[in-house]
């Protein structure tokens, strides 16, 4: 059977259950008996998405800005840094909301989520360049509030393809293809954007190029077809309560989910969004030094991170479990915060980067088979998607909020205390889920 399905007659009966390996998964838009084969396109495509929005806009906000910050105001960087990805997050969790719900009413010849992608990548690259021809942090962070509003819009609208054209017993495997994609959008993109700490503009051209390509790559692979013959949702009480509101029915492991993976963030969040100053100002190094710890580091998170991203996905099928690898995932990265904690040198961050690379893949690989076999319907998987994106968004400016004020009353050190506190508290959450072996 091809990877392009014919669109579904949209009727909204109620899903008939299907059994997993994992539990009993009622949320399929795509049955196991319609997908016979491994859609290989579709996850080609979406191991593809992460680095459409992900890795340009996320290595942009976490080693060019910080970098353009201190050439432009040296004194204020902690805080300009802080702020920034404060207010950009507030903005972020409410577009991620709103255009996660707004993708499921959608109906356009071009389908429900393609529009999103493409005005969001859009946005995005006109933002980048913008910056990158600025020398106001003001200036700076108010637009970056515009390119992370479009941030997510592409982030509510991609992830859920998964769910809308994936059968249940192919979405681990889908799901590895996707976290491979993410694992080197967080760490290739990184050391790729290190590259660039001696020329900042270029390398936010760069960033700003590569989303627009990457976008119509998988535009161009994931095949999505027009949608005009699904119905269209009338606006009553009770559509606005299905498709724009928190989810209220069968829906305690989704916000379990959703819980970990909010403290799993924020426990990562505040040592990744100050990981240049992490090297010149709690270690010592000088600018270029610590462009080569930066590197080093990535290429272990990279490396490390895609190899267990690959071996997650089939290590929890053969094992039938979901839920235990993303709880050893997020204790990973609790021990990992120990090492620099303990010791102040560049080897500290390296043994870090080891651990945190395992947690990192395996967390990546297997995630988001279980969000996805938690999420309380496939007519509303954008908008629950965009719930539990909306974690990561609330999680990376708590993150960077909460590591801002530590560093400023305690040090640098404090935040590797609090970053172990928070992935213990994620992991526990994520043990909790009851549906989901």
């Amino acid at each position: 059977m091809s990877d392009t399905l014919a669109p579904h007659n949209g009727s909204h009966n109620k899903k008939e259950p299907v059994k997993t390996a994992v539990g009993e998964i009622s949320n399929a838009a795509v049955k196991d008996e319609d997908q016979p084969k491994v859609p290989l396109t579709v996850a080609f495509a979406m191991s593809i998405a992460p680095l459409c929005w992900y890795g340009p806009i996320g290595s942009t906000r976490s080693v060019l800005i910080p970098q353009l910050f201190s050439q432009i105001d040296a004194a204020h960087k902690v805080w300009a840094v802080g702020i920034l990805a404060t207010v950009a997050s507030i903005t972020g969790a409410i577009t991620n909301l709103l255009f996660g719900a707004f993708s499921d009413v959608t109906r356009t010849r071009f389908g429900k989520r393609k529009p999103y992608i493409i005005g969001g990548t859009i946005a995005i690259a006109i933002s980048l360049i913008a910056i990158a021809n600025i020398a106001s942090v003001t200036a700076i962070i108010f637009i970056w509030i515009i390119a992370a509003a479009a941030e997510n819009v592409i982030a509510a609208a991609i992830y859920p393809q998964i769910s809308d054209r994936v059968a249940p017993k192919w979405r681990r495997t889908v799901s590895t293809f996707y976290g491979v994609g993410f694992t080197i959008a967080q760490q290739g993109f990184a050391l790729l954007a290190a590259q660039f700490l001696g020329n900042v503009k270029f390398g936010i051209y760069v960033m700003a190029a590569i989303t627009v390509v990457l976008a119509i790559v998988h535009v161009a692979l994931i095949k999505e077809k027009s949608n005009l013959d699904e119905p269209r949702v009338k606006f009553d009480k009770d559509s606005l309560k299905k498709y724009f509101f928190f989810p209220t029915h069968d829906a305690r492991d989704f916000y379990l989910a959703l819980t970990g993976k909010f403290f799993m963030v924020v426990g990562s969040t505040i040592i990744t969004t100050f990981l240049l100053f992490l090297f010149t100002d709690y270690i010592g190094q000088g600018t270029k030094a610590a462009a080569g710890s930066i590197s080093i580091f990535s290429s272990i998170m990279l490396f490390i991170g895609v190899f267990f991203a690959l071996v997650g996905g089939p290590l929890a099928d053969k094992l039938g479990r979901v839920k235990a690898p993303v709880v050893i995932a997020t204790f990973a990265l609790g021990a990992a915060a120990l090492f620099p904690l303990f010791v102040k040198a560049p080897w500290a961050m390296f043994v870090y980067a080891i651990i945190a690379a395992f947690g990192n893949g395996l967390y990546n690989s297997v995630d988001g088979a279980l969000n996805m076999d938690v999420l309380p319907s496939s007519d509303t998987a954008g908008k629950d998607l965009g719930l539990i994106n909306l974690a990561n968004t609330l999680g990376q400016m708590l993150g960077a909020m909460v590591a801002a004020a530590i560093v400023a009353a305690f040090g640098y050190q404090a935040i590797f205390i609090f970053a172990v506190a928070m992935e213990l508290v994620g992991g526990i959450c994520i043990a909790l889920i009851k549906r989901v072996k």
